[in-house]
């Protein structure tokens, strides 16, 4: 299997010896990958817990421990609008992931081996509730703010369903209370890509033969869904970068790109991650979870105020999945604010256009 590629300040929170998964299975001695940023206040209600999409790790920002950049450099950090001189934050790796939390390419304690495949069914519940449990171990009762951002999103939403009394407060950005059919058939593109490389060999690849053009087509799937047509046309045009020498291959600028980006991805996430994280999304519905509708669901979320987050031109996770979740959080009673921004960047605009969604984050922060 693939080795892990863990950041140096990343620590390890201990799951109960068995962690019960929500369609069935037991994880054995399971783990979290977390990070923390900030000092814990004297009365401990300054922490914020930070759920991530599919891909990140645990580490969001630079830190003394490790000076690297994080994925979500610029909104956290003290002085930035994530404010580490007031706010502890909790970064957790999600369970099943591969950059040190528990999942398929972990070693079963039964066998020895990689769960591969034999890792049991994974749910956007079970990482919310290996979140909640990584939160208690820390010795906190009850958190200032839960953040997610795309799968993060959710996996707040299921942490508020499953733990109603933990978080006093929600920022959801470019979220969903479930996936809707087009990001169901895109990921379902993807897993095929990995499932169709004879490499991948049925989970039980091998490093010196990483199913890397698998891979390789379902990032960049992935890729063309995170931005927008609009970014796209203003940003590559027609631009012609080759012919790079290849029969039918990249031409365009944009095909470059696409490779380039990619290439970086691969051989250091898990193929067999990828598929339970990807399938993990799909299966979520909050409705289903509180069994009713999606805004019955939101409505008895309990949380005091909330800001929600999106912008139209995300195609992955719509405006209007957003505005559901204001909607029914606000029906709840909460003391929601709800922002529609203006951004060509589509679904990754909150990873990449900071200048616009650094702002209200800090100042729904500072009221809290």
């Amino acid at each position: 299997m693939m080795q892990e590629f863990i950041p140096p300040a990343t620590r390890f929170a201990r799951l109960p010896e068995r962690f019960t998964m929500r369609r069935g299975g037991v994880l054995h001695g399971a783990r979290v990958a977390y990070e923390t940023f900030g000092q814990p206040s004297a009365a401990g209600d300054n922490v914020v817990l930070l759920l991530t999409g599919l891909s990140p790790d645990a580490h969001a920002a630079s830190s003394a421990e490790d000076p690297n950049p994080g994925w979500w450099e610029q909104m956290l950090g003290p002085g930035k609008p994530i404010d580490t001189d007031q706010w502890h934050v909790i970064c957790v790796n999600s369970l099943g992931g591969c950059q040190g939390s528990t999942g398929p390419a972990s070693c079963d304690p039964a066998t020895g081996r990689p769960y591969r495949l034999g890792f049991p069914e994974l749910s956007i519940e079970d990482i919310a509730d290996a979140a909640a449990h990584t939160v208690a171990g820390l010795g906190f009762e009850r958190l200032a703010c839960v953040v997610g951002a795309s799968m993060g999103g959710m996996s707040a939403l299921a942490l508020l369903a499953r733990h109603p009394e933990l978080a006093r407060s929600h920022v959801s950005i470019s979220a969903a209370a479930h996936s809707l059919p087009y990001s169901i058939a895109i990921r379902s593109l993807q897993r095929e890509a990995i499932r169709s490389d004879p490499l991948w060999n049925d989970g039980r690849y091998v490093p010196e033969r990483y199913p890397e053009r698998g891979m390789l087509t379902a990032r960049k799937i992935g890729m063309t869904t995170y931005r927008s047509a609009r970014e796209w046309e203003r940003r590559f045009g027609r631009e012609r970068s080759g012919p790079g020498g290849v029969p039918f291959g990249p031409e365009f600028a944009v095909e470059f790109y696409l490779d380039h980006h990619a290439r970086r991805f691969v051989r250091r996430f898990d193929p067999n991650s990828y598929l339970y994280l990807s399938r993990s999304m799909d299966w979520f519905d909050l409705g289903e979870l509180a069994g009713g509708g999606a805004a019955e669901a939101l409505a008895a979320l309990r949380v005091e105020k909330a800001l929600v987050i999106g912008t139209e031109t995300d195609i992955l996770f719509p405006l209007h999945q957003q505005r559901q979740i204001a909607d029914g959080l606000r029906a709840g009673g909460a003391d929601v604010e709800f922002l529609a921004l203006e951004s060509d960047l589509g679904h990754d605009a909150f990873l990449a256009d900071l200048d616009s969604f650094g702002p209200p984050v800090a100042k729904f922060l500072s009221t809290l």
